[in-house]
């Protein structure tokens, strides 16, 4: 997903690459969200 999101941008921008960094950050929230909402739920094979 880094290297999708590294040649959507140029990397000579500075414009780029502080939105290439923000989005970078943002999935990280957004994984770690998603961890912390697991947490404690059995997702075992049964589940699905």
């Amino acid at each position: 997903m880094a290297q999708s999101i590294a040649r959507a941008f140029p990397a000579n921008s500075l414009r780029s690459s502080i939105a290439r960094h923000v989005l970078l950050f943002a999935s990280a929230v957004l994984f770690v969200a998603a961890l912390r909402a697991s947490y404690g739920l059995d997702l075992s094979a049964g589940l699905f």
